[in-house]
């Protein structure tokens, strides 16, 4: 007896019969079209077994069917871009929506790299230093009266450079004596320390934190032997050579603020008329 050889879906015999397999079962052109075949997005007919489906994002097409939305030309074999869910050749695509170049003023054709800055669009092969003319690429680059430059360039042309190290100042920097700093390079020509930013004095033109300049330059007072800045306001009495610090001018004895009093001296001390009647 004769094994049967039947259709999965209708059960009517294959013998003799052109048939499709689908997941190892059989199955009659009928109902595997009817079953499984995709339907055209530009006919909305089935495609059939024996026509080509050509698909793209899950959608599917004849392959007459697959053309240009706009030019009707067929996008078999050829590349093609999306747009709204339309199909179209690069030719009417770059027409349509494609940018133009900045520079060369041509389109950036679909799948070209391209440049984008501030809402203009250039060709990567276009997009070059306006001083060395070579392209700038993903480097980082500085934008100057409407051209761009690469940041050696710029450097070179238009930074200023530090009076220290002599390199180019691209961002920040300080101004002393009408020259210009990088901040790091601005320090307290005694301890090196950071000067950007804090108080600061000179000496021969040279830049020093307080600290420093009172260790280096300042009296002493000759009461506590600290010294007297002399800056932001600070008043002290100097007399015969030496000095104070207001709160320091006291009396030897009794300690009495002797600012803007009388006073008598004794060897190196200070004394207040009373303190001092007996000498």
């Amino acid at each position: 007896m004769t094994e049967r050889f039947d259709c999965n879906y209708c059960k009517e015999s294959l013998f003799g019969k052109k048939y499709i397999l689908k997941e190892d079962s059989p199955y009659c052109v009928k109902c595997y079209e009817n079953l499984y075949s995709n339907t055209c997005e530009e006919c909305k007919k089935p495609i059939g077994a024996d026509c080509k489906d050509l698909s793209y994002k899950d959608r599917h097409w004849h392959e007459t069917c697959f053309h240009c939305f706009q030019c009707k030309n067929s996008l078999v074999d050829k590349p093609f871009a999306a747009k709204e869910e339309h199909l179209l050749c690069t030719d009417c695509y770059s027409n349509e929506y494609s940018s133009k170049c900045n520079e060369c003023k041509k389109t950036i054709m679909p799948g070209t790299r391209k440049m984008e800055y501030k809402g203009n669009s250039w060709h990567e092969t276009c997009f070059i230093c306006y001083r060395c003319q070579q392209p700038i690429g993903t480097k980082s680059f500085i934008p100057k009266d409407n051209q761009n430059f690469c940041v050696p360039c710029y450097e070179k042309q238009f930074a200023m450079q530090c009076v220290q190290c002599k390199k180019a100042i691209t961002t920040g920097g300080v101004t002393y004596r009408e020259q210009p700093w990088h901040k790091e390079c601005f320090v307290c020509t005694g301890c090196k320390k950071q000067l950007s930013g804090q108080r600061f004095t000179s000496r021969d033109e040279f830049a020093y934190c307080l600290s420093c300049f009172c260790n280096l330059y300042a009296k002493k007072c000759a009461g506590c032997t600290n010294p007297i800045s002399g800056l932001g306001g600070t008043k002290y009495i100097s007399f015969e050579e030496r000095q104070w610090h207001n709160d320091c001018f006291n009396c030897k004895k009794c300690s009495l603020s002797l600012v803007g009093r009388g006073f008598l001296t004794e060897r190196d001390d200070i004394l207040c008329p009373e303190c001092g009647k007996d000498i």
